[in-house]
């Protein structure tokens, strides 16, 4: 009789895996070719896993990731040319030995790397990368900044694949676009310095502008986001430094309020590791914000504001829900495969009794936008309609952690 079960039992599984086995075997060196970009494809940066991921928020897919070396990625997106920019280190060793520094150029259909550009090896690595590089407005050059504890611009002719000038900025940080031959980085006695380029990518002239703000009073965060000619600024204490790139010189506007009076007594303030977002076409600005005292600008949010930029006033408070949760990149999903309505409970766990924890937000650039939340220690995005503020969906695995979000493309 348990000769009978066993040989039963064995007969199953012989059975199931010859159905699973019945398979047609995959042909190696196969290159798939991406469509077209989506305006709601989005790259998530993974510090653990060394890559930045592409993901289609509309079907949830994983469409593929992009090798980066060591340190979290921050590709750059030219808007005239089919072409991804990734500045990389490597290590001989992994963690030592020689280093060498490159400014890579990968194919967006493709995602394969097309061309190289080494560099000295001193660019600046951190777990936060924003205004760590920047490419000019016309496309032509590319700045990388250099931390070695000394500061400077490492210049890339991206059209001649060409390294072609290091430019020292003594007491400055961080690289911003502001023109077709101009990029500026941020002073440590509240200036801007302003660097200007020739055509062949050599320093003509580098100056230092009177200050814009103050750092021992209101500091500013570096996690700066465009709109327009315009950089927008948030100090660790909820005011909007406007700098404007649009003309001869860099000029700045007039200071003001994230927070009304109110919201300061109730100590909301600004926070997170990307905590800014801007939607062009509606002209609104996205906020992380929660609720905490003096130098935690760094903690995770609890809402997103949304602001009118042509009125400097507050439109919406977005609730916000945590992004999802998982281990190792693998999702905590409770219940999906139960049936209905069982299935939302995993949803509904989440929901009462994980807080939101998000730490880093984007926005979509079409005129249906998605507002993209992410906390940094979960690979996994939570999806708003930008406009009204209403829960959409999560979105999950992209990886085991989230470094950056960047939605470079818009609508047509």
């Amino acid at each position: 009789m348990r000769k009978n079960l066993f040989a039963a039992l064995f007969a199953v599984v012989i059975a199931a895996t010859a159905s699973r086995a019945d398979v047609p075997a995959e042909a190696p060196g196969r290159v798939e070719t991406l469509p077209e970009p989506s305006p709601h494809w989005v790259w998530v940066s993974d510090l653990v896993l060394e890559r930045a991921a592409l993901i289609d928020l509309d079907s949830g897919r994983f469409l593929g990731m992009i090798n980066g070396g060591y340190g979290a990625i921050s590709p750059l997106f030219p808007k005239s040319r089919a072409e991804i920019y990734i500045p990389a280190s490597y290590y001989a060793r992994r963690s030592r030995g020689p280093r060498t520094d490159l400014l890579e150029v990968w194919d967006p259909k493709t995602l394969s790397p097309q061309a190289e550009v080494v560099l000295p090896p001193k660019r600046a690595i951190d777990a936060v990368p924003q205004g760590h590089q920047a490419l000019s407005d016309d496309d032509r050059f590319a700045a990388l900044f250099n931390w070695t504890p000394r500061t400077s611009l490492s210049i890339v002719d991206v059209e001649k694949r060409a390294f072609t000038a290091e430019v020292d900025i003594p007491g400055c940080s961080l690289a911003y676009a502001a023109g077709p031959r101009r990029f500026f980085g941020l002073c440590a006695d509240g200036t801007a310095v302003v660097v200007t380029l020739d055509d062949d990518g050599h320093e003509v002239s580098k100056e230092r502008t009177l200050p814009f703000f103050d750092p021992r009073k209101d500091p500013v965060t570096e996690k700066a986001v465009r709109y327009k000619n315009q950089w927008l600024f948030v100090s660790f204490d909820g005011y909007v430094y406007p700098v404007d790139v649009s003309g001869d010189q860099v000029r700045f506007g007039e200071k003001w309020s994230l927070l009304s009076d109110e919201d300061r007594k109730e100590s909301w303030r600004i926070g997170g590791l990307q905590h800014l977002a801007v939607h062009e076409p509606s002209g609104r600005f996205y906020s992380l914000v929660h609720k905490g005292g003096p130098d935690t600008h760094k903690d995770p949010g609890d809402e997103v504001w949304v602001y009118d930029l042509a009125t400097k006033k507050r439109i919406d408070r977005i609730k916000l829900r945590n992004p999802g949760l998982t281990i190792m990149g693998f999702p905590i999903e409770i219940g999906r495969d139960w049936p209905a309505p069982f299935n939302h409970l995993g949803g509904w766990l989440v929901d009462t009794f994980a807080p939101p924890l998000v730490t880093h937000i984007a926005v979509t650039r079409d005129d249906k936008p998605l507002l993209v939340t992410a906390s940094q220690y979960s690979g996994s995005l939570g999806l708003y309609d930008a406009l009204s503020g209403d829960f959409v969906r999560r979105v999950q695995p992209t990886g085991w952690t989230t470094d950056l979000l960047v939605a470079p493309w818009g609508g047509k």
